[in-house]
């Protein structure tokens, strides 16, 4: 078992709940969209052979920080190459709640740009060269996961999707045929970001889409950014979830694997 002395022991924890079944790569890698240059983590299984098997992981609003990294080293662990991608700039890493929300805003407002930068993030991971580009699937945590479902939404050639706690809103609706990939929807119902309400407002707009294949699994007690750890803010309606982090984290598994088979 390898110990990361960066990383917090509740990060560290989640790192282990993923076995080692082998060596895996590590890198920082740069690429951009448009005039941005963006800087992502990329994990892989090392010395494979062949092509694999392959995940976007989209980061919350914090931008690309430990846990999203880990999260890319469990999905190397199992057998994917992942890309903690990057959605705000190379240079950009919030240091506050306020600049967080501030910076996640603009994505929201700006929907064109929100799913530009999500396909220069995809772009990216298919251009490795151990990437099955056939065999690709997008994930995110909170303002990342709400990317991954306006990357489906934008008719991504991927084979799924899916959000943990990601804010279910658009400015920019699915119409029919759009989406192609399979969904999955990961979320509290103690979540005041995605109250009951919006859960209806999604699932009618998946029904009128005529999205073939989608689910919305629902944890009982689990605030905003459940699987995020070290989350600890009840007050603000978020807060660190075991059950709903594993639970979610083995559903996700399952699709993988169904999907990017």
């Amino acid at each position: 078992m390898t110990h990361d002395a960066d990383l917090s022991p509740a990060l560290q924890q989640l790192l282990d709940s993923v076995p080692e079944s082998g060596p895996i790569t590590t890198d920082t890698v740069r690429y951009a969209e448009g005039d941005t240059e963006l800087e992502g983590f990329l994990a892989a299984p090392a010395g494979s052979g062949g092509t694999l098997p392959a995940v976007l992981v989209l980061h919350d609003w914090f931008g690309v920080v430990d846990h999203v990294k880990v999260r890319a080293r469990m999905l190397a662990r199992l057998g994917y190459v992942a890309l903690a991608g990057d959605l705000y700039g190379a240079d950009v890493r919030p240091a506050s709640n306020e600049e967080a929300a501030g910076l996640a805003g603009r994505y929201y407002g700006d929907v064109e740009l929100f799913r530009a930068r999500v396909l220069a993030n995809l772009d990216a991971l298919r251009a490795d060269p151990r990437v099955d580009p056939d065999r690709v699937v997008v994930m995110g945590y909170c303002f990342g996961g709400s990317a991954a479902l306006e990357v489906a939404r934008a008719g991504a050639d991927v084979r799924g999707v899916v959000a943990f706690h990601g804010n279910l809103g658009t400015g920019a609706p699915a119409v029919p045929g759009s989406i192609t990939a399979s969904v999955l929807v990961l979320t509290g119902a103690a979540d005041p970001v995605v109250p009951d309400t919006a859960v209806a407002t999604f699932q009618d707009e998946m029904r009128h889409a005529g999205v073939e294949d989608w689910q919305v699994v629902t944890y009982s007690g689990a605030m905003h950014a459940f699987a995020v750890p070290d989350t600890d803010a009840p007050g603000m309606g978020a807060a660190f979830q075991e059950r709903a982090n594993r639970r979610s984290w083995r559903a996700m598994e399952d699709f993988l694997a169904e999907v990017s088979a």
